[in-house]
């Protein structure tokens, strides 16, 4: 399963959560599937983290543990800041 979690206030207003803000939430996400169903349930669900994600705070997001993905939406608009974003692993 993929979940993805966008803040409702960063929706198209360029704001974004701190990395460690979506650390949090994706894994009471995580720890909720937890409950709800099971360890491996919970393990092997991909959680992506979407909100004002662009280049320049791509590799700190993707640096928390509970975030598997990013959700990315205006900045795929513009091709060159996409693959700047789809080259993160490079950074990592």
């Amino acid at each position: 399963m993929v979940f993805a979690y966008e803040p409702v206030w960063a929706i198209g207003t360029g704001r974004t959560a701190t990395p460690e803000d979506a650390e949090e939430v994706c894994l009471a996400i995580r720890n909720e599937l937890r409950k709800i169903g099971s360890d491996e349930i919970a393990e092997n669900a991909r959680i992506l983290y979407g909100g004002s994600v662009k280049s320049s705070n791509i590799v700190e997001i993707m640096r928390q543990p509970n975030v598997n993905g990013a959700l990315v939406g205006g900045a795929s608009l513009d091709p060159e800041e996409f693959a700047r974003i789809c080259k993160f692993h490079r950074v990592i």
